[in-house]
């Protein structure tokens, strides 16, 4: 069972920077998460930031003067190539959007690793509080972190002796991965034992599992989703089929967590849950429609669905739990999601680099706009996130909360007794 945080915070794994992706414009288009959608392009190309018209004669005489203050009394060794990535990383965030920025080939290369669902790390899920900059464990996977003894809850502390706790979460992820086969030394602050805790462990290739299922009781199917990535429409497909064999009944679609993925994965999903129509569309800053995505009539999902969020749900989730919810297919239940809802579209450079730029809003099937609002459950449930930790994942109000409702679709007495709240439609939107 997964780790479940009621608290809104971008949600990153250490695969590096999510994306998802989508078609159209002649391009290679993805999303991201840091919660929301990326379309990336291969084409595009900046100036080099020395160049007058691209920053003021008076910021390039300044970085002059600075270039001869480092050169004439630094301490330590400078790297050219270190400095200029730096440049341009402050030029794309004068921009004043956390969601555009520049990645070096290194990172670039990374990030584009990410959607298969394997990639050098440790094994653990991180999120970052918006507001304290905490950066907390929200699951372990099996590899060197869970080997280690490094448990969900922990909150990252250092990272090779360097204290991270005002740093963001991409740079975090930065640390933590690196060449397969090095070492990396991780201190975490266990709050179930108010300590300290210090680990090295040597950095692998890790499997990001991104569907998990099993039957319930009454019949009802569970299938959890952490991510969207290349493997899961094919997986999440499978596992819904196989519960299908054993009698399924109805199905919980769990996306606690789930920061997104690759958007072409989540259209894949819900073209296999939906009647044909509108799954997601994408608008730019004129009000121009850039992109649309619909499902066809060739499968459709009928029996009583309801699908867990929470705060933790974002980008391409709630393009789902959107869709879902728009069209009636099933129940949300939970809390409110994150709320990301706009574009970035990626733009690969000739020396392997690239830049990320916000450039459009997406929008769910009835035109709903959902950035920095997120999308409200039908059925309101706080986790009860002490019961939910001493019980290990055992006792799960949300989860009991949903397999009731499918209860009631079926026509079946409640059997968990949980404590809901049924949002008013009205406001819902």
């Amino acid at each position: 069972m997964k780790a479940i945080w009621t608290k809104k915070a971008a949600v990153v794994m250490l695969a590096g920077t999510i994306i998802t992706g989508s078609t159209g414009c002649g391009s290679i288009n993805m999303t991201t998460d840091d919660s929301g959608l990326v379309q990336a392009s291969k084409q595009g190309s900046v100036k080099m930031l020395s160049n007058s018209d691209v920053v003021g004669q008076d910021t390039n005489d300044k970085l002059e003067k600075i270039e001869n203050l480092i050169d004439k009394n630094f301490y330590f060794e400078d790297e050219e190539q270190a400095k200029q990535d730096g440049i341009i990383k402050g030029y794309m965030e004068g921009l004043d959007d956390p969601y555009s920025v520049y990645y070096t080939a290194e990172e670039y290369a990374e990030f584009m690793e990410d959607t298969e669902g394997e990639y050098v790390g440790v094994g653990v899920q991180l999120s970052q509080n918006a507001e304290t900059k905490v950066i907390t464990v929200v699951k372990v996977f099996d590899g060197p972190a869970a080997e280690a003894g490094i448990q969900a809850e922990d909150i990252i502390t250092k990272v090779d002796g360097e204290d991270i706790t005002t740093q963001d979460i991409d740079s975090v992820v930065d640390k933590v991965r690196g060449k397969e086969g090095t070492d990396v030394t991780i201190e975490v602050y266990r709050g179930a034992d108010a300590s300290d805790h210090e680990y090295t462990m040597p950095r692998r290739k890790v499997e990001n599992p991104t569907v998990e299922y099993k039957m319930l009781e009454d019949n009802i199917g569970y299938v959890a989703v952490s991510s969207f990535y290349e493997v899961t429409a094919d997986q999440y497909i499978a596992a819904v089929k196989d519960l299908e064999s054993q009698g399924m009944e109805g199905l919980v679609v769990d996306l606690r967590d789930n920061g997104g993925g690759l958007l072409d994965i989540a259209v894949d999903m819900l073209d296999f849950m939906l009647p044909a129509g509108k799954i997601v569309y994408t608008e730019d800053k004129d009000g121009n429609v850039t992109s649309e995505y619909t499902s066809t009539n060739e499968e459709q999902f009928t029996k009583p669905l309801a699908v867990l969020v929470n705060g933790y749900s974002a980008s391409a989730s709630e393009i789902f739990a959107g869709a879902i919810k728009d069209y009636e297919a099933g129940t949300l239940v939970g809390t409110n999601t994150y709320g990301k809802g706009i574009v970035q579209r990626m733009f690969p450079l000739d020396d392997g680099s690239a830049i990320k730029l916000t450039i459009a809003k997406y929008f769910t099937p009835n035109g709903n706009d959902i950035h920095k609002v997120g999308i409200k459950p039908a059925i309101e449930v706080e986790l009860d996130v002490e019961a939910y930790r001493d019980s290990k994942g055992e006792k799960d109000n949300q989860l009991d909360a949903a397999m009731d409702e499918i209860l009631k679709q079926l026509g079946k007495e409640a059997k968990h007794g949980t404590e809901k709240n049924t949002a008013d439609e009205k406001n819902e939107e």
